[in-house]
């Protein structure tokens, strides 16, 4: 019997990197699945690979920011399933550019994929959650909402939000019986930095380095289940970057001086 056995997760960003890699460790749990993306044929293909009994997962195509979507979308999960067990709140996008160039259309859709829509969803999940007196809520952070790096002005300030809403949040609802995890990556092999904004909102299109040489996607989802079986707040996966949360704590003026000369590779 896996620790998530019969326990029904909710994946946004599903359809790829730590989502899908997220699906299968869930699945290997004994879990149920809801799967959300904007890709429903990658969403559909996720669901063929994982091998479920059609009872056991369901599809469910969602853009993060059709906040007002929501509410209809939370009801099919209810009323396929019954409850909602974990949240897991993982889409989300990057960003590649200097403040000075950056448009505020680009910094206002970082905030609306990778906090309000996040922020959105929580808030209705929340009262099913409450109703059952249990539930987990995992959010994918970064080290980003730790640290504040060169061209990722945006990205790291939506981060840096996560952890003050979500901070909070756990403070009101541990009466509940409700978990919050923030779960803070640093270089993950995904294609993050593809997909990321460039200053003028374009696709940035370029494969960062040290994402090629990060952290696999599926070593990252098993340290992610292994934080919610073991009711962590907060979790740190990657390499050697992972540092700089305690640089920043105990070492602030040495990690600024690392940070200045560093630049996105």
């Amino acid at each position: 019997m896996g620790f998530l056995d019969n326990k029904v997760v909710w994946i946004t960003g599903a359809s790829a990197g730590i989502g899908e890699a997220t699906a299968h460790q869930v699945a290997k749990e004994g879990g149920k699945l809801v799967l959300s993306a904007r890709r429903v044929e990658e969403l559909v293909r996720v669901k063929k690979e994982l091998g479920l009994a059609e009872a056991d997962v369901l599809v469910l195509p969602m853009d993060v920011t059709a906040v007002a979507s929501f509410e209809g979308l939370a009801k099919q999960v209810i009323d396929k399933f019954g409850r909602i067990d974990v949240l897991f709140n993982n889409a989300g996008i990057s960003q590649r550019g200097d403040v000075i160039g950056t448009s505020m259309e680009v910094y206002q859709t970082l905030f609306d994929v990778n906090f309000f829509g996040v922020v959105a969803l929580t808030k209705v999940v929340l009262p099913y959650m409450i109703a059952q007196k249990s539930g987990q809520i995992a959010v994918t952070s970064s080290l980003s909402g730790k640290l504040g790096t060169p061209k990722r002005s945006g990205y790291c300030a939506t981060k840096h939000a996560l952890h003050g809403f979500f901070d909070s949040l756990r403070a009101e609802v541990t009466e509940h019986n409700i978990h919050v995890l923030l779960v803070c990556p640093g270089y993950i092999n995904t294609d993050i930095s593809l997909n990321a904004l460039a200053a003028d909102g374009s696709k940035y299109g370029k494969k960062d380095v040290n994402q090629a040489n990060g952290l696999s996607a599926q070593e990252c989802a098993e340290k992610i289940v292994s934080g919610l079986k073991n009711r962590k707040s907060e979790i740190y996966m990657g390499g050697k970057e992972v540092l700089g949360v305690y640089l920043k704590r105990f070492f602030p003026k040495l990690l600024e001086k690392i940070i200045l000369k560093q630049q996105p590779k």
